[in-house]
């Protein structure tokens, strides 16, 4: 692994690390205070990356929008089907 991939490796557990309390939290009480908007926005945005840099086969982008994508989905489904 080169220093860059290091780099991109803290910087994508970090970025990705930020939102695992607040999915916990979501999951936790069934219920979601983020906006949906911003959410809806999100998802997609992280969704569209992940294909862009599957396709560039750059594994760091590929993991990080992806579980960006996740976690923003659970919050989705929360805001939009939770209590």
């Amino acid at each position: 692994m080169t220093p860059m991939e290091i780099l991109g490796l803290i910087g994508m557990l970090l970025l990705v690390g930020s939102w695992v309390p607040q999915t916990l939290e979501t999951v936790k009480k069934m219920k979601c205070p983020l906006n949906l908007e911003f959410i809806l926005v999100y998802f997609v945005a992280s969704t569209l990356l992940t294909v862009y840099a599957y396709a560039q086969r750059d594994w760091i982008f590929t993991t990080l929008n992806g579980l960006a994508a996740f976690q923003s989905g659970v919050n989705l489904y929360v805001k939009l089907f939770g209590r």
